[in-house]
């Protein structure tokens, strides 16, 4: 298996390859090393005595682009998709045209798009054009099918574990099992004897998260209801997949109890989760949750809504942002300081 010429400083070990059926890999986790770290990297795709086809990832953490040189006449081609941009950039004296994404929170996705463009480029010979526009027909077919759990609710599950986990710690499994009633269809994610917490979890820089249904952050009558925000970053090779959360809880479960390891596996199957997905980002806290009482937040709720609207509108879904916000009165019912990833 020839390698091709590693232009990052700081390799994690990996490097870009031709396999043995001659395709370009650049495996995700060395993409997510430099990422997780905010580290630039510049990996040439194509031979030395080629055009310039490289795969940049930029520093601080901004993303990732493809670069493609330009021979002649030849300019960038147009993007179809409103998630992917191609613009004309110079560098070094070459003319090169730049694929990017407008979606960060989709890098990882993009990182395989590119990966088959320059696949398309570097072996089967084929202009920027063509290797774009054949990549995105060939995906075209897949697009309607669901890739597993959605990305948000993969890290809502992640968030979800370890408050179970935390949970555990302090009630013993079997209760802590009980509380867990977001997979059985409830509202709220969690019941706990006074109170009932709603978990979120996001990896942007800001606690904005979405709100399913005007019910999602509506308090049941007696009852609290508290809302607890979580932020993971991405976190290279110390970081958790949700493969390694799943595994560490079901330990944990089994530890107490065969019988308690199999009913979460029952909760597990119900919010979807399959161990044949592909799984290999990895996440780590960014730092403590915010925990906080839902009335101490912007929120939607169908008292907020004129009379005879509830029955005429079939799906409210928002985005809030709780940045910077803080509970005003009575400690949260579960301590989430310092909360890690199972």
């Amino acid at each position: 298996m020839g390698s091709r010429r590693n232009e990052a400083e700081d390799d994690p070990g990996e490097s870009v390859s031709v396999g043995e059926a001659s395709t370009i890999e650049l495996p995700w986790t060395t993409v997510e090393h430099y990422l997780g770290h905010g580290l630039g990297a510049s990996y040439r795709l194509s031979a030395a005595d080629e055009p310039l086809v490289s795969y940049e990832i930029a520093d601080a953490g901004r993303g990732i682009a493809l670069h493609v040189e330009l021979a002649g006449r030849h300019h960038a081609p147009r993007s179809p998709l409103a998630a992917v941009r191609i613009d004309r950039v110079l560098h070094g004296g070459r003319r090169l045209a730049r694929v990017t994404t407008t979606e960060p929170e989709l890098v990882r996705d993009f990182h395989d798009l590119l990966l088959a463009v320059a696949d398309r480029i570097v072996v089967d010979g084929q202009g920027l054009a063509r290797a774009f526009d054949e990549t995105v027909h060939g995906w075209s077919a897949l697009l309607g099918r669901p890739r597993g759990l959605s990305r948000e609710r993969r890290l809502g599950l992640h968030g979800e574990l370890a408050v179970l986990v935390r949970m555990a710690g302090t009630i013993g499994w079997r209760a802590a099992l009980d509380t867990w009633v977001g997979p059985t269809g409830e509202e709220h994610d969690f019941a706990l004897e006074s109170a009932d917490l709603e978990v979120k979890t996001t990896a942007s820089e800001r606690r904005r998260h979405t709100i399913h249904g005007l019910g999602q952050l509506t308090e049941t009558a007696g009852r609290p209801l508290w809302f607890a925000s979580l932020r993971l970053t991405r976190g290279g090779t110390g970081g958790r997949t949700l493969a390694d959360s799943v595994r560490a809880t079901r330990e944990a479960a089994a530890a107490e109890s065969i019988a308690l390891s199999r009913r979460l596996d029952g909760l597990l199957e119900a919010v979807g989760w399959d161990a044949e997905q592909p799984d290999d980002e990895r996440w780590t806290p960014r730092d403590s949750p915010l925990v906080i009482r839902a009335t101490d937040m912007p929120r939607l709720t169908a008292d907020d809504l004129p009379e005879g609207a509830v029955a005429r509108i079939d799906t409210v879904n928002y985005t809030v942002d709780v940045t910077g916000l803080s509970s005003i009165g009575q400690p949260p019912p579960l301590d989430l300081s310092d909360l890690p990833l199972p």
